[in-house]
C-alpha cells in the first residue's frame, strides 16, 4: 500500500465512490469523500495524496470553486474535473480558475481514468523533480552571493587601509618613513591576494567536505595580522592579540580564515569615530580540544533588538559604512561548517564582544 499512488476521490454520490474505489483499489490507494469538509479533512490527514479526482456537481460547491479554493492550501496533488458538461465555458473554468490538469467525462470508463492518473503521476513527478532543482538552484545562487560577497566586501576593510595609507604618506617627507609605509602595504596586498585565492579555494569544495589539517593560531593570526596592521596604524586603533595554544588543533584553515576576516573587519570597520582610545582585542585559548575565541572592538555598538537578526542574509544593523550586509551570514555557515558557535555582547557606544567556540576536528 505503501508503494501505490494515493488518490482522494470526491463525490456527493456514495454508489460513485464506491464504484470508483472498487475498481481501482488493486492498483491505487483509494480515499473517498463524500462532501467538501471531509475531502478538506483527508488532504489534512494525507498530505502525500497525489491525485485529487472532483465531480463537478457537489451541493456545497462546484469541483471547479473547490480545487480553486485549494490552490494555496494545497498546491502539491494534480487536479482532476469529473464532469458530465461538455459546454466549452465549464472547461475554461476549470483550467482557469481551478488549475485543472484535466477532465474525464462522467459516466467514466475505467480506461479513461488509468489514463487520466497515469499522466498525472508522470505530471506529479516531474514537479517535484523541478521543486528540487529549483531549491538546489536557490542555494548555488546563494553560494555565489557569498563569493561575490567575499572577493568584493570582504576585502573592502584592508583595501581601505592601504588608501588611508597612501593619504598618510602624501604628508611624510622622510624617507625612511615612507619606504616603511610603501613595505607595509606591499605586505599588505601580497596578503590580499593570497586571501583571494584561498576564497576560491573554498568555494571550490565540494558540499560538505572538510579538508582538515593541523592550526597553529600563532601563524594564522600573524598571515591576518599583516592585513589589519595598515588600517589600525592609519585610524589609531590599538591591535591587541594574546593566545595561548599548548596542544594540537585540527580544523579546516579556509572556513577559519574567513570567519576571522569577517569579524575582524566588522570590528574595525565599525569602530566609534569619536573616541580616542580605539581598539580591537583578539583572545584566543585552545584547551581541552576547544578553541575558544574573544574578538571586542570599542565599536558604535549593537541595539539588543538586531542581535537576533544579525546573522541573517542581507541583513544590516546600522549604516555608519557601506556593506551588503553578507559577512556575519557568512560566519554563521563556516561555524556551521566546523560544528562552531557564536555568541555576541554589545553594547552601544561602548563596544562590541563576539565568542566564537570550535571544537578541534
Amino acid at each position: 500500500m505503501a508503494d501505490k499512488i494515493k488518490i482522494l476521490y470526491i463525490d456527493d454520490e456514495p454508489d460513485n465512490l464506491v464504484g470508483f474505489k472498487a475498481s481501482l483499489r488493486l492498483d491505487y490507494h483509494i480515499l473517498t469523500a463524500v462532501n467538501i469538509p471531509q475531502a478538506l479533512s483527508c488532504l489534512e490527514n494525507h498530505p502525500d495524496i497525489k491525485i485529487i479526482f472532483c465531480d463537478q456537481r457537489m451541493p456545497e460547491k462546484t469541483g471547479v470553486e473547490f480545487f480553486e479554493d485549494i490552490r494555496i492550501s494545497h498546491p502539491l496533488p494534480v487536479r482532476i474535473l469529473l464532469t458530465a458538461y461538455t459546454d466549452v465555458e465549464s472547461i475554461i473554468n476549470a483550467i482557469n480558475k481551478g488549475n485543472i490538469f484535466r477532465y474525464v467525462r462522467k459516466p467514466w470508463a475505467e480506461a479513461d481514468v488509468i489514463s487520466a492518473i497515469d499522466e498525472a503521476d508522470k505530471f506529479y513527478k516531474a514537479n517535484s523533480m523541478l521543486a528540487v532543482k529549483n531549491e538546489e538552484l536557490q542555494k548555488a545562487y546563494n553560494e555565489l552571493n557569498k563569493f561575490a560577497y567575499s572577493v568584493s566586501h570582504d576585502i573592502r576593510g584592508p583595501l581601505s587601509g592601504i588608501l588611508g595609507a597612501i593619504n598618510v604618506a602624501r604628508e611624510i617627507d622622510d624617507v625612511e618613513e615612507m619606504k616603511e609605509m610603501l613595505f607595509l602595504m606591499e605586505k599588505s596586498l601580497k596578503k590580499l591576494d593570497t586571501y583571494i585565492l584561498s576564497m576560491h579555494d573554498y568555494y571550490s569544495l565540494q558540499r560538505g567536505e572538510l579538508k582538515v589539517t593541523e592550526v597553529d593560531f600563532n601563524k594564522l593570526i600573524d598571515e591576518l595580522k599583516d592585513i589589519y596592521i595598515v588600517l589600525a596604524r592609519t585610524n589609531n586603533v590599538a591591535f591587541n592579540i594574546n593566545i595561548k595554544q599548548d596542544e594540537v588543533f585540527r580544523s579546516d584553515m579556509i572556513p577559519l580564515i574567513l570567519i576571522f576576516n569577517n569579524l575582524l573587519s566588522n570590528a574595525f570597520k565599525y569602530q566609534d569615530k569619536t573616541r580616542t582610545d580605539k581598539s580591537v582585542d583578539v583572545d584566543i585559548t585552545v584547551e581541552r580540544s576547544t578553541a575558544t575565541i574573544y574578538i571586542k572592538d570599542t565599536g558604535i555598538g549593537i541595539l539588543g533588538s538586531h542581535i537576533g537578526e544579525i546573522f541573517n542574509l542581507f541583513y544590516r544593523a546600522n549604516s555608519q559604512e557601506v556593506g551588503s550586509g553578507f559577512g556575519l551570514y557568512n560566519v554563521k555557515s563556516a561555524l556551521l561548517k566546523l560544528n562552531g558557535q557564536i555568541e555576541v555582547n554589545s553594547v552601544m557606544h561602548q563596544g562590541t564582544t563576539f565568542k566564537v567556540v570550535i571544537p578541534s576536528i
